[in-house]
């Protein structure tokens, strides 16, 4: 099945603006100064950060990869509450289920996109690299790459299921 990458875009455009939102906490957590910040548009990218370059490259990474943390501790947090209702009592109401939506959007879009891979790149090839940055920015390279290629085949879309749907049916199986 087909579906048009701007429809799933504007079906999931919360997961974009905490995406985005994860990339400019980052920056002000390291002080990075951020130029322009688009949370969602219609178009390629769906939004994007522009900051300063970075002295420090490794949090440069960090700000690439920041919104795998964010989007998937803010998806899984989101969908929690919801879980129990819907999955263990079967008495899910409206709310519960627009939870289990954004809990799902949210964690879909944790992915660093390959501009975010393109940054890292960059940045690990340039002379004076620490060695033991290029150890780590190597495979997160190689792993949002290889996420990228896997969202053709809706691995987002699994990652985010299994975040919002998965780990609390796991925890509710946990504590029974």
């Amino acid at each position: 099945m087909f579906i048009p990458g701007f429809v799933i875009t504007l079906l999931t455009f919360p997961g974009v603006i905490v995406h985005e939102l994860a990339h400019q906490l980052f920056c002000r957590y390291y002080k990075v100064p951020v130029f322009k910040v688009v949370y969602f548009q219609m178009g390629n990218p769906a939004g994007y950060v522009l900051h300063e370059a970075v002295r420090n490259k490794a949090q440069g990474i960090m700000i690439s990869i920041g919104p795998f943390i964010i989007n998937t501790v803010i998806g899984a947090l989101i969908s929690l509450p919801a879980a129990l209702p819907i999955f263990k009592f079967h008495t899910g109401r409206p709310l519960d289920y627009v939870l289990i939506y954004l809990g799902v959007s949210i964690a879909m879009h944790a992915f660093p996109s390959r501009g975010d891979a393109n940054v890292i790149w960059n940045s690990i090839k340039e002379e004076g690299t620490p060695l033991w940055v290029k150890i780590i920015g190597f495979p997160v390279v190689g792993l949002i790459y290889a996420g990228s290629i896997g969202s053709f085949f809706w691995l987002d879309a699994l990652y985010g299921v299994g975040v919002a749907i998965g780990l609390p049916n796991l925890l509710i199986a946990l504590l029974a």
